[in-house]
């Protein structure tokens, strides 16, 4: 079988990109740390539990919206507590997930990870 062949001009741009390529020190980290992956990808127990803590803040947020509608709507002092138990247990989760994603992004950025 025939083998086709780069003309001189093609060698050369070639040749250019992959000098390029080397000089890529991200690229190369990435290329370096990048795992094989299987086609199909089955939902891992890890996986979910990942995502339990979002899907905790987004309960207590709707459960916090409840509340604060039942508050203003029958204006029971212990609704408006509980609002503002339930309020107050809602922004300190968010910001314990924002503070932990903050972090892995920036060690992600450093090459931490």
């Amino acid at each position: 079988m025939d083998e086709a062949r780069l003309s001189e001009h093609e060698r050369r741009v070639l040749a250019e990109i992959e000098e390029q390529l080397d000089r890529d020190e991200s690229l190369a980290r990435r290329l370096r740390t990048m795992r094989r992956a299987p086609h199909l990808s089955v939902p891992s127990i890890a996986g979910a539990r990942r995502h339990l803590p979002v899907l905790g803040v987004v309960v207590l947020g709707a459960s916090t919206l409840a509340l604060l509608v039942l508050a203003v709507a029958t204006e029971t002092p212990v609704l408006i507590w509980a609002f503002a138990a339930m309020w107050v247990l809602t922004l300190v989760t968010t910001l314990i997930l924002v503070v932990r994603w903050t972090r892995r992004r920036a060690a992600e950025s450093r090459g931490d990870a």
